[in-house]
């Protein structure tokens, strides 16, 4: 059976992240050591799990436009404190999508394949223990969360 989960925006938590990183400008203070701080080219997005028993199958992710999409998957679980994300809860490798210039709107967007497939069996990895996984969207080159479009599908393990 296929299963195809679409990344969702989480603007709760980006506008929580966004807002230390604000508070940390005002008070003219840094980041704590090790502490991962939202850019603003960034965006919190998760995905719902609503099965544990995943393979991963494949990516239905990138820009619609020309621009650059990269998905970070992180090993946090955000708390109702919301605690700070640090460095060490980001997973690698990190899947990289993008549309050139001159890439005509039937042309596939392109990848890290190899990258791309490590961090979708990571997912399905962490699905099985994890009910929801939270993800930073890095958009540049032009591509911004409304030219997006990003799903993954897995299959269901019996």
């Amino acid at each position: 059976m296929s299963l195809e989960l679409t990344f969702r925006p989480d603007t709760h938590l980006t506008e929580v992240m966004r807002l230390r990183v604000q508070s940390l400008q005002q008070r003219g203070q840094g980041r704590q050591d090790g502490e991962r701080l939202l850019r603003p080219n960034e965006a919190v997005y998760r995905l719902d799990f609503p099965r544990q028993a995943l393979s991963f199958s494949r990516w239905s992710a990138g820009p619609v436009q020309t621009g650059r999409l990269t998905i970070t998957a992180t090993s946090q679980l955000w708390t109702p404190d919301l605690t700070n994300l640090m460095t060490r809860q980001l997973l690698e490798p990190v899947a990289v999508f993008w549309r050139s210039p001159g890439d005509s709107g039937a042309a596939a967007v392109r990848c890290y394949e190899a990258d791309a497939h490590e961090l979708g069996e990571r997912i399905a990895e962490s699905a099985r223990v994890r009910k929801v996984m939270y993800f930073l969207f890095a958009f540049a080159d032009g591509c911004g969360p409304q030219a997006v479009d990003c799903s993954i599908t897995f299959t269901a393990d019996r």
